[in-house]
């Protein structure tokens, strides 16, 4: 069964009322709904009040869900409208930095060093480690997928909304962006850049050659 026909059938166990149906996706989704709402609001206690107000939002409006996106993009969308609402209420600092402005900054992935010739313009001095090269163990662990997570969350906003959406809840480019209201080119800045990142943070905790 594909994408589209579990979502169908979980959208009609949900106008159903079917209470496990409810939980399986709550199961699913929650801790993940959490982390995104964190890049919006300036507290884990109120991202963890917009993902119950997503659920709600999800209770009362899956009668309206018309299937074109997936189930999850459309949860990942109330979670994002309501965020920003209660996040620009609630910010603690001065306005988010802008997507288009972060790109523009242009702030290296990595650290200029790992090129080889002029910045920017050079080959890797040092190739790292393809992910398939790594030991299924050491990939796997729970221990690597927490770090992963506290890596995520020294993230800017930007980047972490880019990286939880695509490589935790695997949406598709097309539907992060449209998601996000974000350009192609600007959200793949951003996930290359937020993977970059999290990949050094592992590598150097690990101890995996670089």
């Amino acid at each position: 069964m594909g994408e589209p026909e579990r979502d169908l059938a979980m959208v009609e166990r949900l106008r159903a009322g079917d209470q496990a149906a409810f939980a399986e996706l709550v199961r699913r989704h929650h801790k993940a709904m959490v982390r995104f709402a964190a890049t919006f609001v300036p507290s884990h206690a109120i991202a963890e009040e917009v993902a119950q107000d997503a659920w709600l939002g999800v209770i009362k409006g899956i009668d309206r869900f018309e299937g074109r996106s997936s189930l999850s993009t459309w949860i990942f969308r109330i979670v994002a409208n309501i965020g920003r609402t209660r996040g620009a209420r609630e910010r603690r600092t001065g306005p988010a930095v802008s997507v288009a402005d972060e790109v523009a900054e242009g702030t290296p992935s990595v650290p200029p060093g790992r090129f080889a010739g002029p910045p920017g313009h050079g080959a890797w001095a040092d190739p790292p480690a393809p992910w398939s090269d790594l030991p299924d163990a050491w990939v796997l662990a729970q221990s690597t997928l927490n770090q992963v997570h506290q890596l995520a969350a020294e993230l800017s906003e930007n980047q972490r909304r880019v990286f939880l959406l695509r490589d935790v809840q695997g949406l598709t480019s097309a539907e992060v962006c449209d998601l996000l209201e974000v350009s192609e080119v600007n959200q793949r800045v951003l996930l290359h850049r937020a993977r970059s990142r999290i990949r050094a943070g592992l590598e150097a905790g690990s101890g995996v050659a670089r």
